[in-house]
């Protein structure tokens, strides 16, 4: 089969964390064929129902968007594992033809359940497979799709190493891809998108995140802090677009006047929020704290553990906290007061620069999302198979 040389296939999907880093990617390509004068097409073979379509499709970056059926094997007993089967097979067949039909020259997975069909069958039609692992380990779906791969990025040195000897040259360390904006971020769109007049704050600016549909826990604990919360920082809270009450946050944000500001999601402007930031309270996803890290920002982590997560966030925080990038707060520790108590330790100007300098040397100077691109740009510079 002759491959198309002038397109590429991504994947992936589920949740943002999984589609953001592979947009980043995907920008990146199409900055790079534009400055060599190559008319590259781009398509996203992702989830036919929940976000992956309206997500993908603000992407400029991206020219057609396939939905495909996703199922998922989950870590508990459910009745959808055996249904999902299905859905999983249907998924195969449909990304099998959409593939056989398009020939790109490459297929770009960015992981997540969704991923595993189109990589299957990129295999099976000898088009060449790249996959990324943001996570300090490797998910269920990456150690599947890595026995189709031609080579894997990861984001840690250490997740390269924790793989067998035979496998580990075709593993490249790169980090973790963060959209172009995140780079050219600018604090003072921040301070104007939150109303605040930078010149007039006495106060530190604390940013909470809890991902797009938001993190009940973390919510339920700036709730029980936020008299002193308030009293010391101006709070941005992003409670999200599932976990939030609109009513309940709308009575918090008359009380504390000015220093309480929640949002259900922000969206575009969210690097410069970011950007104009003093301290990052978040869960531990991957793309959370790598794009909070990109900005140089201290964060307080709260990762997802428990029953139902196989742990990825938990490493992703232990990995800062060794480095001194930030604190973290894990499983019986996550209370107000010890919230509080790191929190205080933020209110220094000088320990918050001494955690960004931290970050600042973990992450380095390169972009990885640049440097994946520049990988699967050559591939689409080499002449089709037959």
């Amino acid at each position: 089969m002759k491959l198309n040389k002038s397109l590429v296939v991504f994947t992936g999907g589920g949740t943002g964390g999984h589609i953001y880093p592979g947009i980043a990617v995907a920008d990146e390509i199409k900055q790079l064929a534009q400055n060599n004068n190559c008319d590259l097409q781009i398509v996203w073979l992702g989830c036919s129902t929940g976000m992956d379509c309206s997500i993908v499709k603000r992407a400029s970056s991206i020219d057609r968007f396939y939905g495909i059926p996703s199922g998922k094997l989950r870590r508990y007993f459910s009745f959808k594992n055996f249904t999902d089967l299905f859905r999983i097979f249907f998924g195969f067949v449909k990304s099998y033809f959409i593939l056989k039909k398009l020939k790109p020259c490459a297929l770009f997975s960015k992981g997540g359940f969704v991923s595993v069909p189109p990589v299957i069958s990129a295999r099976l039609l000898k088009i060449p497979v790249y996959t990324h692992e943001c996570d300090f380990t490797l998910g269920l779906a990456n150690k599947i799709n890595f026995k189709s791969a031609k080579k894997m990025f990861v984001s840690y040195e250490e997740t390269k190493l924790s793989l067998s000897g035979a496998v580990q040259n075709r593993v490249i360390v790169t980090g973790n891809p963060v959209r172009p904006v995140f780079y050219n971020a600018d604090p003072q769109k921040g301070y104007d998108f939150l109303n605040l007049k930078k010149e007039t704050l006495s106060k530190p600016v604390l940013l909470v995140l809890g991902g797009s549909s938001g993190a009940i826990q973390i919510n339920e604990l700036v709730q029980n802090s936020l008299e002193w919360l308030c009293k010391n920082f101006i709070v941005i809270h992003q409670t999200g677009l599932v976990n939030c009450n609109q009513k309940e946050e709308n009575e918090l944000q008359l009380k504390f006047s000015g220093e309480y500001k929640p949002y259900p999601f922000i969206y575009e402007q969210m690097p410069d929020v970011l950007a104009c930031s003093d301290v990052i309270l978040s869960r531990a996803g991957a793309n959370s704290i790598w794009e909070a890290a990109v900005l140089k920002k201290p964060m307080v982590l709260v990762p997802l553990c428990g029953s139902g997560t196989r742990g990825d966030q938990v490493d992703n925080a232990r990995f800062f906290e060794q480095k001194n990038a930030a604190k973290i707060l894990v499983g019986n520790d996550v209370t107000s007061e010890n919230l509080i108590k790191m929190l205080s330790d933020f209110l220094d100007a000088g320990t918050r620069k001494s955690y960004s300098d931290a970050v600042e040397k973990m992450c380095g100077t390169e972009k990885p999302a640049r440097k994946i691109a520049e990988i699967i740009f050559e591939e689409t510079k080499k002449d089709g198979n037959e």
